[in-house]
C-alpha cells in the first residue's frame, strides 16, 4: 500500500467518522468484515521480516543506529532548548545538559547512587535534603516509568524548581518492558499516555504552564517495539504524529512564579 492510498484511505475514514452516526459506522465495518472489503484484504497482509514473536533488536536497536525513542527525546529537547540554562540537573549524567544547553552555568547530576558524574544522591521519593527552588531547568527523559511512587517523585521535582523554572519530562509509551525487578536493579511500574500526564500533572504541579505532547504513529510504534533503529525510516515516517499511537510521552512544566 503506497503512502498516497494511505493518506485517501485516512481522509474517507475521518470524513466517516465526523459525518456518519455511530450505527451507520458500525454497519459499513459490519459489511467490509462480510464482504472482505478491507485493504489489503483479510488475510493477504504480508509480514515479511516482521512475522517473528521475538524482536528483531532485544536491546531497542541500540545495536543497530540511534534508538527510535532517542530520536524523539532529542528532537524534543532541541526544540526546548532554550529552557537548559542556568543551573541545570539531569538525572545519571550531564548528557543533554551539554549536547542542548544554551546558557548552562552550573551543571548538576542527580543518582540515586553514587556514581563518578553524581554531585547528587537522592532518591526523588525521599529527598528533604536536596533545597528547595534550585534549578532553573531539571531534565528528566525515561525513568519516572522506574519510580512506583512516581507523585512523590513528581511533587520533589516541582518543589526543587526554582520558581519559573522548567521541568523537560519524557516517558515511554508505547515500548517493550526495559526493566525487571530480580533481572535488573529497579523494575518498571508504568507506561503513561498524554491523558494520564496532563492528570498527574495537574495534582503535582499546581498552577504550572504545562505542555504534554506525544512523538510517534503505528509505523514507528511497530519499528521500535522490534528494535529497529531511526536510520531505518524515513525523515517524514519518524516525524509523523498520530495521537492514538504515543511511542513517546512529552512533558513542558514551568513553575509557577
Amino acid at each position: 500500500m503506497t503512502a498516497t492510498k494511505v493518506s485517501i484511505r485516512d481522509r474517507v475514514i475521518g470524513w466517516a467518522k465526523a459525518l456518519l452516526p455511530p450505527r451507520a459506522r458500525a454497519w459499513v465495518v459490519a459489511q467490509q468484515r462480510e464482504h472482505r472489503l478491507q485493504w489489503p484484504r483479510q488475510g493477504s497482509v504480508n509480514f515479511g521480516d516482521f512475522r517473528r514473536v521475538t524482536p528483531i533488536s532485544a536491546i531497542f536497536g541500540m545495536d543497530r543506529g540511534l534508538v527510535i525513542d532517542r530520536y524523539y527525546i532529542e528532537s524534543f529537547l532541541k526544540q526546548n532548548a532554550a529552557d537548559i540554562r542556568g543551573r541545570a540537573l539531569e538525572l545519571g549524567d550531564a548528557f543533554y545538559i551539554n549536547k542542548f544547553g544554551t546558557a548552562v552555568e552550573q551543571a548538576d547530576v542527580l543518582n540515586v547512587v553514587e556514581s563518578a558524574d553524581a554531585t547528587i544522591i537522592a532518591d526523588l521519593t525521599d529527598a528533604d535534603h536536596v533545597p528547595s527552588n534550585s534549578f532553573d531547568c531539571i531534565i528528566f527523559t525515561q525513568s519516572l516509568q522506574m519510580i512506583y511512587d512516581l507523585k512523590v517523585a513528581l511533587h520533589t521535582l516541582h518543589r526543587i524548581l526554582k520558581p519559573g523554572g522548567v521541568l523537560l519530562l519524557t516517558s515511554h509509551g508505547i515500548s517493550k518492558i526495559g526493566r525487571r525487578l530480580g533481572r535488573d536493579a529497579w523494575g518498571e511500574y508504568w507506561h503513561i499516555t498524554t491523558q494520564s500526564a496532563e492528570a498527574l500533572f495537574a495534582e503535582t504541579f499546581p498552577g504550572a504552564q504545562v505542555d504534554v505532547s506525544s512523538y510517534g504513529n503505528v509505523l514507528t510504534a511497530m519499528c521500535f517495539l522490534h528494535g529497529l533503529a531511526a536510520e531505518e525510516l524515513t525523515s517524514e515516517e519518524l516525524d509523523h504524529c498520530d495521537p492514538d499511537f504515543e511511542v513517546l510521552v512529552t512533558v513542558r512544566a514551568r513553575k509557577a512564579i
